[in-house]
C-alpha cells in the first residue's frame, strides 16, 4: 500500500529549479563559482572564518577527524544514540569510540558521564577500563578527542562540555548535521566545537540534495580539510600533483546552487517547520502514553530535522508502526543503538544492557512524518491514527 503522507519532502521552489538551470547551461558543473558562494553563506551565518562544502555530512565528518589527526590508538568520547556516521568516521581511521549514555530528556550525550570518563580514562588502570569495550581496544589508547551529537536539531550541554574539553585537552568536533539554525544560549550550532558539520539531505531543514559543510576557526585545519576532500591537491599543486592521501569528497556546483538558495530561506524554512511541529505538540500532548519532544531551555533556538516521540514503556512501538503502515502513514525508529549494531557487536563485544538509556529511548521512540510542507489536515491525520490505535492497546 503506498504511503498517503510521505515520511519527509523537501521544501523547492521554482527559484531553486531555475539555480540549478542555470548550472547546467555553464559548462562548470564542480568546481565553480557556486561552491565558494555557498561556503560564504556558513561563514555568515555562523561568524566563522572558513566554511568548506563537501558532498555529505559523513564525508564532512571523516575529513575533521583526519584534520584533528585522530588515527589508530586514540580514543574518542562519543554518543550512543546517533545516525551510524558519527562512529564510522571514527572506524574509518582506526580509532576508537568510547561511548557514554545520553540525558533521557533530550537524548544528547550526558555531560556528567562524558566528565567521569574523561577522568577515568586519563587516570588509567581499572577505572579506564570500565569505558573501554570488551574487545578491539586492547593496545595502549590516547584520549584525543570529543565527538557530541546535536539530536534531532538540539545542541548539546556545550557549556559542560567545552569545560571537560578543556580540562582533558580534547579537540572537540560537533556534529551539527542535524541542527543547522539551532542556536544554544543565544548562539548559533556548530560554532562551539574546534570544527563542526552540518549536512543537507533532503529531510533535512535545507536541502542540497546529497552535501555537507564543515566550519572551523582554524586556518590550518581548513587548508588540509580542503585539499584533502580534493584529491589530496594542496594549494600549489598542479592538477595531477597530490601533497596528501586524499578523497573526492567535493560537492557538485548543482547541488551548491540549490544550496544558495535555501539558505537564503532559512529563517522561512525553519518557521515553517516550527510551525508543523507545533501542531503535533497540541494534538500529541493529549493522547495518553505519548511523550512529545523535550526542548531544554538553553536550546534559545530548536531547529526541527525531525519529530520524535516516545511511547510508554507498556506500548508495543513496533506492532504501532504496522499499523499505522495500513493506514498510509510511514512511521520510523528513531535511533537503533549503534553499539548494537551487527559490525559493532562483532568488532567491540558489546551487548545489549550496556548502555540502558540508550537503548530505552531506541525502544520507545519513534520519528512521525515531517516537513516544513506539511498541512494541518496531514499533522490531523497522523494525530487521528495514533489516538485510535492507541486505544485498541
Amino acid at each position: 500500500m503506498p504511503f498517503k503522507i510521505p515520511m519527509s519532502s523537501p521544501d523547492l521552489t521554482d527559484v531553486e529549479r531555475q539555480a540549478v538551470m542555470d548550472v547546467l547551461n555553464t559548462p562548470y558543473l564542480s568546481m565553480g563559482e557556486q561552491t565558494p558562494a555557498f561556503e560564504q553563506t556558513f561563514c555568515e551565518l555562523t561568524g566563522v572564518k572558513h566554511s568548506v562544502a563537501v558532498n555529505s555530512g559523513t564525508a564532512g565528518l571523516h575529513l575533521c577527524v583526519r584534520a584533528a589527526e585522530i588515527g589508530e590508538g586514540d580514543l574518542v568520547i562519543t554518543t550512543p544514540f546517533s545516525f551510524v556516521a558519527s562512529t564510522n568516521v571514527l572506524l574509518y581511521e582506526n580509532a576508537v569510540p568510547v561511548y557514554v549514555d545520553i540525558d533521557p530528556r533530550t537524548g544528547n550525550i550526558d555531560p556528567q558521564l562524558v566528565a567521569q570518563a574523561a577522568s577515568d580514562l586519563a587516570e588509567g588502570g581499572k577505572k579506564a577500563q570500565k569505558w573501554l569495550p570488551r574487545k578491539g581496544s586492547e593496545k595502549k589508547r590516547t584520549l584525543k578527542a570529543l565527538l557530541p551529537v546535536d539530536v534531532f536539531g538540539q545542541p548539546a550541554d556545550y557549556a559542560s562540555l567545552l569545560k571537560v574539553a578543556r580540562e582533558f585537552k580534547l579537540e572537540v568536533i560537533e556534529d551539527s548535521c542535524e541542527a543547522l539554525g539551532a542556536t544554544y544560549k543565544e548562539k548559533q550550532a556548530g560554532t562551539f566545537g574546534d570544527l563542526a558539520v552540518f549536512a543537507f539531505y533532503p529531510n533535512k531543514q535545507m536541502t542540497t540534495g546529497e552535501g555537507g559543510v564543515i566550519i572551523t576557526n582554524d586556518d590550518k585545519a581548513a587548508d588540509v580539510m580542503r585539499a584533502l576532500r580534493n584529491q589530496g591537491r594542496a594549494p600549489g599543486d598542479t592538477w595531477l600533483q597530490h601533497t596528501y592521501l586524499g578523497y573526492n569528497y567535493r560537492i557538485d556546483e548543482m547541488s551548491a546552487a540549490l544550496g544558495v538558495v535555501q539558505m537564503k530561506r532559512l529563517d522561512e524554512l525553519m518557521n515553517k517547520r516550527d510551525r508543523v511541529a507545533g501542531w503535533y505538540n497540541e494534538r500529541l500532548s493529549e493522547i495518553p502514553g505519548v511523550e512529545i519532544p523535550f526542548v531544554e531551555k538553553t536550546t534559545t533556538r530548536m531547529s526541527w530535522f525531525v519529530y520524535v516521540v516516545r511511547f510508554d514503556a507498556k506500548i508495543d512501538r513496533d506492532d504501532l508502526i504496522k499499523r499505522l503502515e495500513a493506514q498510509g502513514i510511514p512511521a520510523r525508529p528513531y535511533f537503533a543503538p549503534i553499539h548494537l549494531q551487527p559490525y559493532m557487536v562483532e568488532r567491540f563485544g558489546y551487548q545489549p544492557g550496556d548502555f540502558p538509556v540508550t537503548e530505552d529511548v531506541g525502544k520507545r521512540s519513534l520519528a512521525l512524518p515531517f516537513s516544513g510542507v506539511m498541512s494541518e489536515e496531514q499533522v490531523d491525520t497522523v494525530c487521528t491514527a495514533i489516538r485510535e490505535e492507541l486505544t485498541k492497546v
